[in-house]
């Protein structure tokens, strides 16, 4: 079955263009367009995709707040959010409000196709030229709060440092998956093929408590684990 795609965004040839990409893999079809939030709102509940590319930037209601909304009346919906703002917090706020993915405009349409097929599959992603301005974002949060996203591992009584827990090799995963990395191109980066990247992510996911790819790159980030 292929995935099915929501594309919402006000510039009908920006859309164009989007159909264009996608509309050349044979896995991805496009089930509807909308030009502006509340269209998408009514596309979402008439057409349940499998995948929303969300703009930022709508009339009638903004991309933020579509995404909100439909995280809200549909918890699994897998949105990914497109946008001209390289800004840090409005990456961690549209994750914050449901989002799964978060790139810009710019993007390739390589990287774009990834991209969809790895929210699809419940994994998340963040445009990897946003990853030096998501760390220094989450490291002010964290100055706010210390509270962590993924449970506490605790032994013998104390607080465990969960990365110790990780091997070598699922160090180097996690380190090109923070940095924006599909899993096609963390594999050719260590010489591996796709399937053992992605067991590597089902150990990675299993061994720190966390429950998929996008609570694990904010748990990351946090953390400061591209630093270790």
């Amino acid at each position: 079955m292929p995935i099915r795609l929501l594309i919402a965004d006000d510039h009908t040839l920006f859309r164009e263009g989007l159909k264009r990409i996608l509309e050349m893999e044979e896995d991805l079809e496009i089930v509807g367009e909308a030009g502006d939030g509340e269209e998408a709102l009514r596309l979402v509940e008439a057409l349940r995709p499998d995948v929303i590319l969300m703009d930022i930037n709508m009339p009638n209601l903004n991309g933020v707040e579509a995404t909100r909304v439909i995280h809200e009346r549909h918890p699994d919906a897998k949105i990914i959010v497109l946008s001209i703002h390289d800004d840090a917090q409005y990456v961690y706020r549209a994750l914050q409000l449901g989002a799964t993915g978060y790139l810009l405009k710019e993007v390739d349409a390589e990287t774009l196709v990834e991209a969809v097929r790895l929210v699809a599959r419940g994994e998340g992603y963040i445009h990897p030229r946003l990853t030096p301005m998501v760390i220094n974002e989450m490291r002010r949060l964290r100055r706010l709060s210390e509270g962590l996203v993924g449970e506490e591992i605790v032994e013998g009584g104390k607080k465990a440092d969960p990365w110790h827990r990780l091997t070598d090799r699922e160090k180097e995963v996690l380190r090109l998956i923070v940095r924006g990395l599909t899993n096609r191109d963390i594999g050719r980066a260590l010489g591996i093929s796709d399937k053992t990247v992605k067991n590597h992510i089902s150990s990675i996911l299993s061994k720190l408590r966390i429950p998929d790819r996008k609570q694990l790159i904010i748990r990351a980030l946090e953390e400061d684990w591209l630093k270790r």
